[in-house]
C-alpha cells in the first residue's frame, strides 16, 4: 500500500455528521453516530494506523455553511503537527464544495486531507460506508498522499475535481475532466499520479468570503434578475450555455446587467451548465463579445463547485479586479488545465 514501515502513521477522524453517521428518526434519517462510533465499525483499522477521533460538528451536509468548512480547515491546521494524516467524515450532498475549499484554504500540503462519506449509514451491512472509510484511511496513511482529496467507492479525486453525480448509487462521485488521483483494485491503492513534488509545505489561509451567488441562465430568462445581485453579493457565477452563450436578444440587456455589476464591484466569472469540457466564451458571438468588451473571467473547464469556492477564497485576499484576477487565475490543486 506504500505505507511507511515502522511506526505506525497516526490519523485523525474528524467527524462532521451525514449519511455515514445517520439513524432513523420519526424525522426521517439524521446524523447522530459520533467518530468512535464509526471507527467501531471498523476493528481492521488497527492493522493500518493508529487512529484518535475529533467530533467537529453532526450536521446534515445540506446545513453545512462556508463558516463550519472554516472550522474543518482550522481544526487541520491547528493540529497539523500532531498527525500524519487526516480524514474527514461528511454528508455526500456538499462533500465537493468542502473538498474544493479545504484545497484552497490549506494549499501545498504535505499531509494528505481526505473526505470521503456515504450513500448508506454505516450501521446498514451491505451499504457502502464501511469501504469507504476503511480506503479513506489507507490513502491517509500512504507515503504517496498529500494535498486535499476525495475517497468514495475505490475512486482517488482530486479535491477540487470532484462532483457527486448520482444521487444513489454508491459510485456517486466522478473526477470531471481529470484522471483519478489513483483508485483501489482488490483492496489495494494503485497510484497514477505522484503529487508530492507539488506539496512542499502548507499554506494556510483563514479567510473566506460567502456572499457569492451561482445563477443559471435559461431560455428566454429576464436579465432583471441580476439587479438584486448587487446590493447583496460580492461575487457571481453564471452558468451559461453551451462553450459559454449568453443570451443576445437583441437589446443587450444581458450585457448591460453584467457590465453594470463589474462597474459596482462585484466579481463575475462566467461558466458552462454542460458537466465536461469546459467553457470557451471566444467561439460563439454571444459569448466573444462580453469577454473582449468587458475582460470577464471564464471558468474554462473547472468545476462550479470548486469556482464557487475559489471565488470565496479570492475575494478574501484581494482588493481590486486585477488582484482577484491573479488569484483566480492562477492554478490551484490541479483546478485548471
Amino acid at each position: 500500500m506504500g505505507n511507511h514501515i515502522g511506526t505506525p502513521r497516526k490519523v485523525l477522524l474528524i467527524a462532521t455528521g451525514g449519511t455515514i453517521a445517520c439513524r432513523e428518526t420519526e424525522n426521517g434519517l439524521a446524523p447522530v453516530l459520533d467518530g468512535e462510533s464509526l471507527l467501531r465499525e471498523l476493528p481492521e483499522l488497527a492493522s493500518v494506523c493508529d487512529t484518535e477521533v475529533l467530533d467537529l460538528m453532526q450536521r446534515d451536509s445540506t446545513d453545512i455553511t462556508a463558516a463550519d468548512r472554516m472550522q474543518m480547515a482550522r481544526a487541520v491546521w491547528e493540529r497539523r503537527g500532531q498527525y500524519d494524516g487526516f480524514v474527514i467524515a461528511h454528508g455526500t450532498d456538499t462533500l465537493s464544495y468542502a473538498a474544493a475549499t479545504l484545497s484552497y484554504l490549506i494549499q501545498k500540503n504535505e499531509k494528505p486531507v481526505v473526505l470521503t462519506g456515504a450513500q448508506k449509514s454505516i450501521e446498514v451491512p451491505d451499504g457502502d460506508a464501511r469501504r469507504n472509510l476503511f480506503e479513506a484511511f489507507v490513502y491517509a496513511t500512504d507515503a504517496r498522499a498529500c494535498g486535499t482529496h476525495v475517497v468514495f467507492n475505490g475512486h482517488v479525486i482530486a479535491g477540487t475535481r470532484a462532483r457527486k453525480t448520482h444521487t444513489k448509487s454508491f459510485d456517486a462521485f466522478s473526477s470531471i475532466d481529470f484522471p483519478d488521483i489513483g483508485v483501489f483494485y482488490d483492496k489495494k491503492l494503485l497510484c497514477y499520479i505522484d503529487e508530492r513534488p507539488e506539496c512542499p509545505g502548507a499554506v494556510f489561509y483563514d479567510k473566506l468570503v460567502p456572499e457569492i451567488l451561482s445563477i443559471r441562465v435559461i431560455p428566454g430568462m429576464d436579465p432583471s434578475v441580476f439587479d438584486y445581485i448587487t446590493a447583496h453579493c460580492r461575487g457571481v457565477v453564471i452558468e451559461s450555455f453551451g462553450v459559454g452563450g449568453i443570451p443576445y436578444y437583441g437589446d443587450n440587456a444581458f450585457e448591460e446587467k453584467i457590465a453594470a455589476l463589474m462597474e459596482n464591484g462585484v466579481r463575475v466569472v462566467i461558466t458552462t451548465q454542460v458537466p465536461h469540457e469546459g467553457s470557451n466564451l471566444s467561439v460563439y458571438r454571444v459569448g466573444h463579445i462580453i469577454k473582449e468588451k468587458y475582460r470577464v473571467l471564464e471558468a474554462s473547464n473547472m468545476t462550479t463547485e470548486a469556482v464557487i469556492a475559489k471565488m470565496m477564497w479570492a475575494l478574501a485576499y484581494s482588493e481590486t479586479r486585477e488582484e482577484f484576477e491573479k488569484l483566480f487565475c492562477t492554478p490551484v490543486g490541479k483546478d485548471q488545465l
